[in-house]
């Protein structure tokens, strides 16, 4: 900091103005995890958010298996845990776009494991000749595959 007359002129260093620059990063960009519209299931030509939604939300024939809502809900303190040490790893000169991928694997990997080890309703006795499975949520394994992240500008945002 220097001092002209009665005006104080702040002087920022070259790590400060990067990390300036990883803050705004981090304000103008977000990590979305779940499922990306348009990919489809090839035999049944069905969108696996569409799949996604039916078995997270419930349909009349359904009934619900929140495994995106559980992953988060059933996760608080580690989610916590993992965005402070986050923080650290920001502050030591990580970049915003490797903490959004780091935030985006992390999230990935909770869903994913929610869809295997969750605890849902059974399934109906109609969808157990047709899978030879009692495991809801697992099929053929596509939906648990097509769990992704996208890191994107926010709406709204400048850059």
């Amino acid at each position: 900091m220097t001092t002209i007359g009665s005006k104080i002129l702040d002087r920022m260093t070259i790590d400060g103005r990067k990390f300036e620059k990883m803050l705004k990063d981090l304000e103008e960009n977000e990590v979305r995890i779940g499922f990306q519209h348009g990919e489809v299931i090839e035999k049944e030509e069905i969108d696996i958010c569409d799949v996604a939604a039916w078995n997270e939300l419930g349909t009349v024939n359904m009934p619900s298996r929140p495994f995106l809502r559980e992953s988060v809900d059933e996760n608080e303190a580690k989610i916590n845990n993992f965005l402070q040490s986050k923080k650290s790893e920001l502050i030591r000169g990580i970049s915003a776009e490797q903490i959004l991928k780091e935030i985006g694997i992390f999230q990935k990997d909770l869903i994913q494991e929610k869809i295997t080890e969750g605890s849902f309703a059974p399934n109906a006795e109609s969808t157990l000749k047709k899978k030879n499975s009692s495991k809801p949520l697992i099929d053929t394994g596509r939906m648990r595959q097509s769990v992704n992240y996208v890191i994107k500008k926010k709406e709204g945002s400048d850059g």
